[in-house]
């Protein structure tokens, strides 16, 4: 098991064990305030994975930041890494043909595009920054972009409500 793959596990597994009465309760509230009962709490997404092996990434039925909390589950069962490039669709144009590049290593619950501005850059942008990630990702750079992407969250929200 390579360093990374040992951070995430552990990272992972000591997140889910300190996140779980979050978790819970973001359930249950999700269930208690879903309008269309039946649907399930969870929304389900098929997304490139390693080596574009595609699987079902869930989250939360909610627009807030914890939507993403059940990605922890993904991540200790080696489908997605703490960090790394943006799932996408199979289908997804950087997906297929040269962008396969992107699908050398596991999508990343954040990444460059997260500490970045996110939605606020130009999709192109996005793109490169995954890239530069893939061509040159080592687990120090995953622990600044962690670091950086707490405060990125805050600063965006802080900003919508502002």
């Amino acid at each position: 098991m390579t360093a990374k793959r040992t951070f995430d596990v552990l990272g992972g597994i000591a997140l889910l064990a300190v996140l779980s009465p979050v978790l819970a309760v973001v359930a249950l509230s999700v269930a208690l305030g879903d309008s269309a009962p039946g649907r399930g709490v969870l929304r389900r997404r098929t997304v490139a994975g390693l080596n574009g092996r595609a699987f079902t990434m869930l989250t939360f039925r909610t627009k807030s930041p914890l939507a993403a909390l059940p990605l922890l589950l993904h991540v200790v069962a080696g489908r997605m890494s703490l960090v790394g490039p943006c799932p996408l669709t199979p289908t997804h144009r950087e997906c297929t043909g040269e962008g396969r590049r992107r699908l050398s290593v596991r999508p990343g619950l954040t990444g460059p595009w997260q500490i970045s501005g996110r939605s606020e850059l130009p999709w192109e942008e996005r793109e490169l920054l995954d890239l530069h990630y893939v061509d040159h990702h080592w687990l120090g750079m995953d622990l600044a972009i962690l670091a950086r992407t707490l405060p990125a969250v805050r600063r965006r929200r802080a900003a919508r409500f502002a």
